[in-house]
């Protein structure tokens, strides 16, 4: 798989990782077989990120219940985020976490959605001078944020910003994706197929000819690839609880990326389904 380094270090990530939204979360222990095989999917293509919150219901329960069990269980990026008010429930919330996915420390906390993200990332630089974290960001999940995430990484110093951005809804290029490059921040984009909508709309229609010439021979990998060709993308996390779809996904990051001109002959074949 294709890996783009975190600026901040200069570590290589793999550039498609696995969102755990609804997907992961679970009660029933009659799902962890698929699930572990989601993962050991993962693990078999060079993919590393496991994206959770503590607002994805049991998800980081089942990924540090799951990962115990993986023998990848050392290989794999453990992200999660804060999301809660106040210095100490935010304290508390991450404790809470690092228990439930069975870690002393954990790749990556990001302020979800921006929640008192003044006062968690106060706790956050502590906790990264500690060793309980390496990396640390910012999210959201709606082009109306955009301006104010832009705002906080260009006035603080911050590993991460994770934010959506599709084919058809590319509002982040206007300054967002810039201003993250421009700063050495690295990017985790979440609803690339725009909560499925996407997917339901090149439903049953065929992939246009030239899409081979890519390596493409989905219409999941038709619409992360366009993600991903663009230079300031550095790892797309779609959700998925299938091993079959995840490793659908997972082509998307091996092989050629299209170039600008590409890019939006592939927007506009989307645009005219």
């Amino acid at each position: 798989m294709l890996t783009r380094p975190i600026p901040s270090t200069q570590q290589p990530l793999p550039v498609i990782g696995l969102g755990t939204w609804q997907t992961f979360d679970t009660a029933s222990k009659a799902a962890y077989p698929t699930l572990l095989q989601t993962l050991d999917t993962l693990h078999a293509a060079g993919g590393t990120v496991i994206d959770s919150s503590p607002m994805y219901g049991r998800s980081e329960e089942v990924i540090g219940d799951l990962t115990a069990q993986s023998t990848a269980r050392e290989e794999f990026f453990y992200a999660t985020k804060v999301w809660t008010k106040g210095r100490t429930a935010g304290i508390q919330q991450m404790e809470a976490s690092l228990r439930k996915m069975q870690r002393t420390s954990l790749d990556l906390i990001q302020i979800h959605n921006l929640m008192d993200w003044q006062t968690h990332l106060a706790t956050l630089r502590d906790w990264q001078a500690a060793g309980q974290v390496k990396y640390i960001g910012i999210t959201h999940y709606t082009d109306s944020m955009h301006a104010e995430l832009e705002r906080v990484l260009s006035t603080e110093r911050i590993d991460f910003v994770q934010f959506n951005y599709s084919i058809l809804d590319r509002h982040a290029e206007q300054r967002l994706l810039p201003a993250a490059a421009a700063r050495g921040v690295a990017t985790l984009i979440n609803r690339p197929f725009t909560e499925g909508s996407l997917l339901s709309r090149v439903k049953n229609k065929p992939l246009p000819a030239w899409a081979a010439e890519l390596g493409i021979s989905s219409w999941p990998q038709f619409l992360l690839k366009f993600i991903l060709s663009h230079p300031a993308v550095t790892c797309v996390i779609p959700g998925t609880r299938d091993p079959q779809h995840l490793a659908d996904n997972l082509q998307a990051g091996e092989g050629e990326l299209p170039d600008e001109a590409t890019r939006e002959k592939m927007a506009a074949f989307v645009r005219s389904l």
